[in-house]
């Protein structure tokens, strides 16, 4: 996979952590479901084990801050 493709990821996982830390919930989810779109598709198209162990990191990563943005919408 190239590694721009990660680089990508992880600038919007980066958007996705200031949203929360900006307690705007609507938006970190709108960007969330984006991101696990596009982790559905790389993980379509991948066949390296390495490829996928990192779609799987982000995976967990991305559950994670949804539980987080769950729970921002539990103080709102």
């Amino acid at each position: 996979m190239e590694e721009s493709k990660y680089a990508l990821l992880k600038q919007n996982v980066q958007v996705i952590i200031d949203l929360i830390t900006a307690k705007n919930a609507k938006e970190a989810t709108n960007k969330l479901v984006d991101v696990s779109e596009q982790l559905d598709d790389l993980l379509d198209f991948s066949e390296d084990d390495d490829d996928l162990i990192e779609i799987s990191k982000y995976q967990v990563l991305l559950n994670q801050l949804q539980q987080k943005i769950v729970a921002l919408n539990g103080q709102s």
